[in-house]
């Protein structure tokens, strides 16, 4: 592609910068839209909004969660985009109905919806004078824009675009349900504050990587919240009842356990991301035989292997002070480590080069500030 923008085409009647972005984009769907990319008629948007729309495998999830409730009716989408969100979710409903105020997506929307056989109906339209017309829907779903006017990101609620805060009146008297994407950046609790209708909060992770905040509002609220930490194919749901304003504690709330009461752990346990985001580490621990290391360590110990544990599992080799003649007894034998350092004075990058040691092989060290404020290296191999 580099060579065929460097060199340009003879042929006058080709738009260079249209074949450029048709590449790039098969390209991206490739990896992020693999269904697409398997269809020669899809046509693809701008590199931003390529990299602004979901993913198929969380559009997938988003599905999931729709199905849910129980409704087939009419389903609105009120910020379309690309549409990857709306043609994956929309899937179940006998009435679809995308909106979307810029007129380039609308048309490349209408094109790959009908080239990929779905039956729907498209609007150009800007959110709120399409919803002040709308008629009722059972689901509405929104993912506001979260770019200033300056393209500049956004996080919190009231900055986007559109400001659901303001649109929630007019939302519950259209719909009973309404699905609402924002930044994983957000605190998740505020959100339940501010948003009050929450009856569901799912963090979506691919690969360890945090994407997705999805939020349910229910127009009657039930009178427990469901927690879902998604990472890939793996679901950690938590149910609370009754609703509090802060309906999971943080991390600090959980009594945390020292080495000296562990009797030489055998194991260490790294939850995923989508759980780190969550905060919910006292409900780990009663469900699986773990212990938190220290107050925000975001590190386990367990004597036990755990093959489902929502996160990544090691065996410890060995446990190391940061005594230099303790040091060099341990690591003798290991010349490059993965190391990770939680709630400890040094980085990654100092802790290695007093270590002396390079990047990557099979050895993970985790770095990390016992109960008793003790500094501690686990030495681990991966479980599997």
């Amino acid at each position: 592609m580099r060579r065929l923008a460097l060199q340009g085409v003879r042929d006058a009647e080709v738009d260079l910068a249209q074949a450029l972005q048709q590449i790039a984009g098969r390209q991206t769907a490739r990896r992020k839209l693999p269904s697409w990319a398997g269809e020669d008629r899809v046509v693809y948007p701008p590199h931003l909004n390529m990299e602004q729309c979901s993913s198929e495998q969380t559009a997938r999830y988003k599905a999931q969660i729709v199905n849910g409730l129980s409704v087939q009716g009419r389903y609105v989408d009120l910020t379309g985009g690309f549409g990857v969100d709306f043609y994956w979710m929309s899937q179940v409903f006998k009435e679809r109905v995308y909106v979307e105020q810029n007129p380039d997506l609308c048309a490349l929307a209408e094109h790959n919806f009908e080239v990929l056989g779905l039956d729907c109906s498209v609007r150009c339209c800007d959110t709120t004078a399409y919803l002040a017309e709308m008629e009722p829907a059972d689901v509405v779903y929104l993912d506001p824009a979260r770019r200033d006017e300056h393209g500049g990101r956004t996080y919190g609620i009231a900055d986007c675009s559109p400001n659901v805060l303001e649109l929630l009146p007019q939302l519950w008297e259209k719909t009973d349900h309404v699905v609402l994407k924002l930044s994983p950046m957000l605190d998740w609790r505020k959100a339940v504050d501010d948003l009050k209708q929450v009856s569901q909060v799912h963090i979506v992770s691919v690969d360890n990587e945090c994407k997705e905040l999805v939020l349910v509002l229910d127009k009657q609220l039930p009178d427990h919240l469901r927690l879902c930490c998604v990472n890939n194919q793996q679901v950690f749901e938590i149910v609370r009842t009754p609703r509090t304003a802060s309906p999971l504690p943080s991390d600090s709330e959980s009594a945390p356990l020292g080495l000296k009461e562990s009797l030489n752990p055998t194991f260490l346990y790294e939850p995923n991301a989508s759980i780190m985001k969550a905060g919910c580490f006292d409900v780990l621990m009663q469900r699986y035989p773990v212990r938190q290391l220290a107050p925000n360590s975001h590190l386990f110990i367990s004597d036990v292997e755990i093959r489902d544990f929502p996160g990544r599992g090691f065996h410890i080799s060995a446990i190391s002070s940061m005594n230099k003649r303790e040091l060099k007894a341990t690591l003798a034998a290991i010349s490059s480590a993965n190391i990770t350092v939680r709630n400890f004075p040094l980085s990654v990058q100092q802790l290695r080069q007093k270590l002396k040691l390079k990047d990557g092989g099979d050895t993970y060290i985790f770095a990390s500030t016992a109960a008793d404020g003790g500094h501690q290296l686990f030495i681990c191999r991966k479980i599997g």
